[in-house]
């Protein structure tokens, strides 16, 4: 049976995973939605989509998920409506622009007991799924630390989306919610936040250093920024040694496993297509199933990570 799935937006981000379709079998695109039909009918026919319509038309097509994949602001109104239409949706990251729409968004999936997801590809790329299931078997002894990078430079242009806040902009909704997400995924949800920052001329943000803490001791310490290119690494540190994801976390390819006393192992583990195949097949998975949440993604995870971003934001804004 098919899995047909709707694109709610026409931007890069919807280009991007519209390309990975072709690598996942029994699925098809049949639908883009856009604030105009005419764009949505011209991005559909370039892309050999039957359909292009208003995202309102969308709601109403014969579809069996929904991709958001608009700027972060615009998220929450799609995402609301498209649960109270019944229909699955999955929610390009961030999430929302702020913690109260992403509340939102969740406690109405789980009222509806409809199936909604955030699209966090890293969290199903097959190194981080290694390196998940590496801690799990004690390979690397008890976590007690994960350190994480990403930067990529970006000429300041307020007219950019990147640079806007009216569009969710800046350097923490962009880059720093694949930090966060990777600590929060091998540490759990953190006791505290503590950040600092730089902020563009228009007040965006465009670099954030953030540690978080735990009461057992734990840390993580993570930074992100627009202004900087950096090496986009994240290690997670154990008792018993370390695990590598690399070359730039957010979609690596191998890993480096060093134990306590041992060689360090690096294990090669390349992704399908441009690496959206995999939480594509997570979604198909999960509705095949009958799921309201991902196992890998659960709509807690988003809520923390959305949670951490908030204290971010306010402080570095103080």
């Amino acid at each position: 049976m098919t899995t047909r799935w709707a694109v709610a937006g026409t931007g890069s981000m919807a280009e991007a995973f519209l390309a990975d379709f072709t690598h996942v079998p029994d699925t098809e695109v049949v639908a883009v939605g856009s604030r105009s039909g005419e764009r949505a009918r011209e991005f559909a026919s370039s892309h050999g989509i039957a359909e292009g319509c208003t995202y309102a038309g969308l709601l109403v097509s014969a579809v069996d998920v929904v991709y958001i994949a608009t700027p972060h602001p615009q998220h929450h109104a799609l995402a609301i409506a498209a649960l109270e239409a019944g229909k699955p949706i999955v929610v390009e990251k961030a999430f929302t622009a702020s913690l109260a729409d992403t509340r939102e968004i969740v406690d109405l999936a789980r009222a509806r007991g409809v199936f909604c997801m955030e699209a966090m590809w890293t969290r199903f790329q097959p190194a981080v799924v290694r390196a998940k299931r590496l801690v799990a078997d004690g390979a690397i002894g008890d976590v007690i630390a994960v350190q994480a990078d990403l930067g990529a430079y970006r000429g300041y242009d307020p007219a950019s989306r990147l640079f806007a806040p009216e569009l969710g902009g800046g350097a923490t909704l962009d880059l720093g919610v694949y930090v966060i997400s990777i600590a929060q995924h091998f540490l759990g949800t953190p006791d505290s936040v503590t950040a600092s920052g730089t902020r563009y001329p228009n007040g965006v943000d465009a670099s954030a250093v953030i540690q978080l803490s735990y009461a057992d001791g734990r840390a993580a310490s993570l930074a992100c920024a627009l202004t900087t290119e950096s090496p986009g690494r994240a290690v997670v540190w154990g008792t018993g040694g370390s695990i590598e994801i690399a070359p730039r976390f957010h979609h690596p390819t191998r890993l480096v496993v060093r134990r306590n006393g041992a060689d360090a192992e690096t294990l090669d583990l390349p992704v399908r297509g441009r690496g959206y195949v995999h939480e594509i097949d997570e979604v198909n998975r999960c509705l095949a199933a009958g799921l309201t949440e991902s196992p890998t993604m659960p709509l807690a995870d988003t809520v923390d990570v959305q949670w951490v971003m908030a204290q971010t934001l306010a402080q570095i804004s103080r």
